[in-house]
């Protein structure tokens, strides 16, 4: 029950961050990138705290007594690297398009099981290789990538799925020593909002009615994914490891294509629902495959 929990909980995540791309894209008509992300994960962060507080309250010095140290560092390396992807990604969104951004930001995808493989030394089962590939084809076909133009920006996309791949590491890491996801989701999005809120209050100007204007995007992109979808993304890595996650996580390509679709009444043509169905492959590989040679 646990593990159906985790991967319920990975899919609305991704269902969540898919649909919030759009929002991320219009909600910088008035505003910066970094005023939007002060705003959104303040919002987040807003959202999280009293349920931070009701829940886990009494839990907390139980559950960080033991190592408080490693609480702090692995918050704080959760926090950073939440803020240089989100900041990254939005920032980029200005200098190049959705599809780029939203090809390039699939790159966590390898970087996860690389990144863990390097440093950890851990063994990675051979499933999710392939998985891999198939997400990544399936991103490429899914962002009718193939009649983009290579911009400078993207290089901040790269850069920011570095970010995102060492995000879900570092909560695979948290999620394996304490069981605060609701504290944990509150702390890392109030740093996200104190950072992004420096910079921005150095590089841009904070207009109250240009936030209202784009208040809509925030609400959505601060209390579901800001919010809610971190959160799910913790409950998620519980009961799966990292690579495994961030193959699952790349359905956020699949679920960003139907928004778009639905709300922008953009047509899928037969590339975007390849990309869909390969990057379908992949995740049920990475989850069924592993599975097999228990059985047997």
């Amino acid at each position: 029950m646990s593990k159906t929990v985790s991967l319920f909980s990975a899919l609305l995540c991704t269902f969540i961050w898919g649909t919030t791309f759009i929002a991320q894209d219009t909600g910088m008509d008035d505003i910066g990138p970094f005023t939007f992300n002060a705003v959104r994960f303040f919002v987040g962060f807003l959202a999280i705290i009293p349920l931070a507080f009701w829940f886990e309250a009494k839990k907390i010095k139980s559950e960080i007594r033991i190592d408080k140290k490693t609480f702090f560092i692995l918050s704080f390396l959760i926090g950073i690297s939440l803020f240089l992807g989100s900041a990254l990604q939005q920032v980029a969104l200005l200098y190049t398009d959705v599809a780029n951004a939203a090809f390039f930001t699939i790159f966590y995808v390898p970087m996860v099981p690389i990144i863990i493989f390097i440093f950890k030394r851990e063994s990675i089962h051979w499933s999710v290789w392939p998985s891999v590939f198939l997400c990544v084809i399936g991103g490429y076909l899914l962002t009718n990538f193939q009649d983009a133009t290579i911009r400078l920006g993207d290089t901040l996309v790269v850069l920011g799925a570095l970010f995102w791949s060492t995000h879900i590491i570092f909560t695979g890491l948290m999620v394996k020593k304490y069981n605060l996801p609701l504290t944990v989701g509150a702390t890392q999005t109030l740093i996200v909002s104190l950072f992004s809120f420096i910079i921005g209050s150095i590089y841009e100007e904070f207009i109250f009615e240009n936030i209202l204007n784009e208040i809509n995007s925030i609400l959505y992109a601060g209390i579901l994914s800001g919010g809610l979808a971190f959160v799910l993304q913790i409950y998620a890595q519980r009961n799966i490891t990292p690579a495994p996650a961030a193959i699952i996580f790349s359905l956020e390509g699949v679920f960003a294509t139907i928004a778009a679709w639905f709300l922008l009444n953009q047509l899928l043509n037969i590339n975007n629902l390849l990309g869909c169905f390969f990057i379908l492959c992949g995740v049920l590989l990475s989850q069924l495959l592993p599975l097999v040679k228990k059985v047997a």
